[in-house]
C-alpha cells in the first residue's frame, strides 16, 4: 500500500487549490453566511480531547444556533443522553468544528473556533422551550468560516426522497443494544422510546 507520510508528498500528489477555494474562507460571518447559519435546523459539533475525537448530531425547532454578533455562536445543549462527550472535551480544548446542513441545500457551511461552556442563568432562560432550559449553552468564538463545495451531497443525493432508507431497513437502537448485550430488553426500549422522547425532547 502506497501512502503520503509528509506534507511535500500531500501538496505534491493534489497541487494547488483553485482561487475560489481560498476567497470563500473569511474570519466572521458575512451577510450569506449569516443568511445560511440563520436558516440550519441542524449541524454536527466536533470537539477533540485527551481520550479523542467526538462528533456530536445537534438540531432545534428553528436555528439550531443564535447568532450574537459576526463572530459569536450560540449553541444550547438540549437535553440528550447525558453522555455529555463534547462538553468534556471543551472544558479541557477549546477548539470545536460546527457543519451546519440545510435541507434541500448542496452546500454545507463549516466553522472552526474555539468555545466555553456557559450556565449564566439569564442566557440560559433566554433559550427556554416549553417550560424547559438548556443545561448549558455552549458558546463559540468563530475563527474561520467557509461553505464546502456541492459534491459530496450531490453524489450522496441526500436530499432526494428515491435515496431515503425505508422504516424497517435499518436495526433499531433497542435492536442494536440487545446485540450488544443479550439480557437488554431491546423491544421494550424501543416501545417506550416514543413517549419517552415526547417528554425530554426540550
Amino acid at each position: 500500500m502506497t501512502t503520503l507520510s509528509s506534507l511535500d508528498q500531500l501538496h505534491a500528489h493534489y497541487g494547488e487549490p483553485g482561487e475560489a477555494s481560498l476567497i470563500k474562507e473569511i474570519g466572521h460571518l458575512n451577510a450569506s453566511y449569516r443568511a445560511i447559519v440563520e436558516a440550519a435546523r441542524f449541524c454536527s459539533l466536533t470537539t477533540c480531547g485527551p481520550e479523542g475525537l467526538d462528533c456530536s448530531p445537534r438540531g432545534d425547532d428553528g436555528a439550531v444556533v443564535r447568532i450574537r454578533d459576526e463572530r459569536t455562536l450560540l449553541l444550547p445543549d438540549r437535553s440528550g443522553n447525558n453522555r455529555i462527550d463534547s462538553l468534556r472535551n471543551i472544558v479541557r480544548d477549546p477548539r470545536v468544528s460546527l457543519m451546519f446542513m440545510v435541507s434541500g441545500w448542496n452546500n454545507v457551511l463549516r466553522v472552526n473556533g474555539e468555545a466555553v461552556v456557559c450556565v449564566d442563568p439569564e442566557l440560559l432562560a433566554s433559550f427556554e422551550k416549553e417550560g424547559r432550559l438548556p443545561r448549558s449553552v455552549i458558546v463559540i468564538t468563530i475563527d474561520r468560516v467557509y461553505f464546502q463545495c456541492a459534491r459530496a451531497i450531490m453524489r450522496a443525493r441526500l436530499w432526494d426522497p428515491e435515496t431515503r432508507v425505508s422504516r424497517g431497513d435499518l436495526p433499531t437502537p433497542g435492536m442494536i443494544m440487545h446485540e450488544i448485550q443479550d439480557s437488554f430488553d431491546g423491544k421494550a426500549y424501543d416501545e417506550d422510546w416514543p413517549e419517552r422522547a415526547a417528554k425530554s425532547m426540550w
